[in-house]
């Protein structure tokens, strides 16, 4: 037998034959919630996505490092590009070296820095790690010259670069500091995705992304630069040294 609550209920309850239009059954069924199918048909493939993302977090992706992410984003270069554009970048492609990397589109920058651009870090080099890439730069070209574009394993041991960062900043007067110092400023490089990471030997990898951060001409001035505060640091230690002597006698 029915109880007092099951009759009210049962008494609330609308007959479905007798539902009138406008009623919440009616709009339920006749204005169904769009698919979630509808919505991923529209959205950029995942694979495309994940390689645009590594393309923004890291600003390249190399061959030899991820290759279905690069395999990708070179396959979907259009759709990569309209995914870039609306921020005013490109992505820069070197197939020989296997390697994709995030540009500022110059058309739109064209008498602006790119360092203006909005979502580009300014990411200054100071002087030591300026002279680290330039010498770590003819390293790689010497390499590709001799082992043919697009070779990857560019090792420089800690030990070549002692004497030649030398040269250029003098000696700090102990073995060991001028270790750490060069250890120090691979590390900082590295941050930057130009050397990985030093092995067992105490050799790293020159990546290829260092053939493309700055221009030969850029480097070059650099390296002129560095031998005038040389020169000039020569003569006035020499003089220094005339007028202590020139004292003491």
């Amino acid at each position: 037998m029915a109880g007092f609550f099951d009759k009210a209920i049962l008494s609330e309850t609308p007959d479905p034959l007798t539902i009138t239009a406008g009623s919440p059954a009616d709009d339920l069924t006749s204005h169904p919630a769009p698919a979630d199918s509808a919505d991923s048909e529209q959205r950029t493939g995942k694979r495309v996505r994940e390689a645009a993302q590594e393309l923004l977090k890291y600003g390249l992706l190399e061959e030899n490092q991820k290759p279905n992410l690069y395999r990708t984003a070179l396959t979907s270069s259009a759709q990569i590009a309209d995914i870039l554009e609306p921020l005013d970048l490109c992505m820069g492609i070197d197939e020989i070296r296997g390697l994709l990397f995030i540009r500022v589109r110059q058309d739109e920058l064209a008498e602006e820095d790119e360092w203006s651009h909005p979502l580009v870090r300014r990411q200054r080099l100071n002087l030591e790690q300026s002279l680290l890439v330039a010498i770590l730069r003819q390293h790689f070209i010497a390499y590709e010259q001799e082992s043919g574009t697009g070779a990857s394993q560019a090792l420089i041991a800690v030990d070549d670069l002692i004497p030649q960062l030398q040269v250029y900043l003098g000696d700090p007067g102990s073995e060991s500091k001028e270790r750490t110092r060069v250890i120090n400023l691979l590390d900082q490089l590295k941050a930057h995705g130009l050397v990985s990471a030093p092995d067992a030997h105490e050799r790293v990898i020159i990546r290829p992304i260092i053939a493309h951060l700055a221009s030969p001409a850029n480097l070059q001035a650099l390296l002129i630069w560095l031998r005038e505060q040389l020169n000039r640091r020569l003569p006035a230690a020499e003089q220094t040294s005339d007028e202590f002597r020139e004292e003491r006698e």
